[in-house]
């Protein structure tokens, strides 16, 4: 059972959430990276790329880099930018997206549970990438990105949220990309008690977003009780800073591709090719698939409706996703894309750029254009269940958990 406990957050005081918040690290390349943080000197990038107080000279990830990310935050709280609870508390975090809201519980997660799979995956995570998250925990000794969890609703849990949201937010902004961000703090002991124990029912929690960040975390946890030998288990570096979403609120977008050539034929070759294999419907104007097994082309100035074939559909649930299919029956056989994970003949596009967004690439730098339907979070459940793991750039969530709202220090 999953061990979901309230936490000492250190988080920004009144009047400086709506500055200090800032998308996760990985958004950005290092150029607009630093000029985020020199449009808003308060914005938490400013630690999460500590590289923005340098000059391009020094190296991103320079063992300076992260001891400015370190000063920077302590800093920040010595001065009163920051404030800590002085009991442990569960927060909800509230997000609304074009009238959509979706409301997790911020909290921290068991490194254990992690490792013994209670809490599940459905991606692999890369060492180098890892490399990067883990020398920043371990230097600002504070995990300051939540990882995205989710779980199968549960109506205790729901009551408590429906009852804490009627009080006072702590925080309530709308962000550049007009997200609305509420944040209310659970600290009455027998709501803070009911949330721990509902948690502790629930038989798996699933990584929505955040692989990395979450193994990054969980290495630094290990790295630590080796240099404790007599550690406890209780100690804050046993957990993770996570926000947890129930299934029933969350959305999951579309992850689009693109390639860069036609394996070398003409376009209408590439058609017939396509026709060969899927059933395919020439479209009017632009349109995302509406339903699972089929995929909007985008080829030579026209859209065009694919539909897999009764006969290549799977129960599987890895091989049975669209983004499986696309490259089982028409990527890897038709243009040699045998690894979508490093062939450079492919790239990703996700879905909150709509259909524009993959017309201007045909145009400018690719050949062709596929639109998916997106995975559900009941694929998702699903691959993670099975144990197994899902084709890269397979989901895309919005809205992106805001860093600097909850910081967990692991001393």
């Amino acid at each position: 059972m999953a061990k979901i406990k309230p936490f000492l957050c250190i988080r920004p005081a009144e009047g400086k959430a709506a500055d200090i918040a800032a998308l996760p690290y990985d958004v950005y390349n290092r150029r607009e990276a630093k000029e985020v943080v020199a449009d808003n000197p308060d914005s938490f990038l400013k630690i999460d790329r500590a590289e923005t107080q340098f000059d391009d000279s020094v190296d991103t990830y320079d063992p300076k880099v992260y001891q400015k990310a370190h000063d920077l935050l302590w800093e920040m709280k010595s001065c009163g930018d920051f404030i800590q609870e002085e009991t442990p508390c569960y927060y909800i975090y509230e997000l609304t997206m074009d009238g959509r809201v979706q409301t997790g519980i911020a909290a921290c997660a068991s490194i254990d549970d992690y490792t013994d799979e209670v809490i599940k995956k459905h991606e692999n995570t890369r060492a180098e990438k890892e490399k990067d998250r883990i020398c920043h925990v371990d230097a600002c000794s504070a995990q300051t990105g939540p990882i995205f969890l989710a779980y199968r609703a549960d109506d205790t849990i729901r009551e408590v949220v429906r009852k804490t949201k009627q009080t006072q937010p702590l925080y309530d902004f709308i962000s550049d990309d007009d997200i609305r961000h509420r944040v209310f703090c659970i600290s009455d002991p027998e709501d803070v008690e009911k949330i721990r124990l509902a948690f502790a029912q629930i038989g798996e929690i699933y990584i929505a977003d955040g692989h990395h960040r979450a193994a990054s975390a969980v290495k630094v946890g290990l790295m630590r009780r080796e240099q404790n030998p007599g550690y406890t288990g209780e100690e804050e570096f046993n957990y993770f800073l996570s926000v947890l979403f129930p299934d029933e609120e969350l959305m999951i977008m579309d992850y689009n591709r693109v390639v860069k050539d036609l394996g070398g034929s003409t376009a209408e070759q590439f058609l017939e090719k396509a026709k060969e294999i899927f059933d395919v419907t020439e479209l009017s104007h632009a349109k995302k698939p509406e339903k699972k097994g089929t995929i909007s082309m985008y080829l030579d100035g026209t859209w065009y409706m694919l539909t897999v074939k009764d006969e290549d559909r799977s129960d599987d649930p890895v091989d049975g996703l669209d983004v499986s299919l696309l490259q089982k029956l028409f990527l890897e056989p038709v243009l040699g894309i045998l690894d979508p994970k490093t062939d450079e003949r492919i790239d990703f596009v996700g879905g909150i750029r709509g259909l524009k967004e993959l017309e201007r690439r045909v145009s400018e730098d690719c050949a062709a254009a596929f639109a998916m339907y997106p995975t559900s979070i009941q694929e998702l459940f699903a691959v993670a269940d099975a144990g197994k793991l899902m084709p890269p750039k397979s989901t895309w969530f919005e809205p992106k958990l805001r860093s600097g709202l909850f910081i967990h220090a692991i001393e």
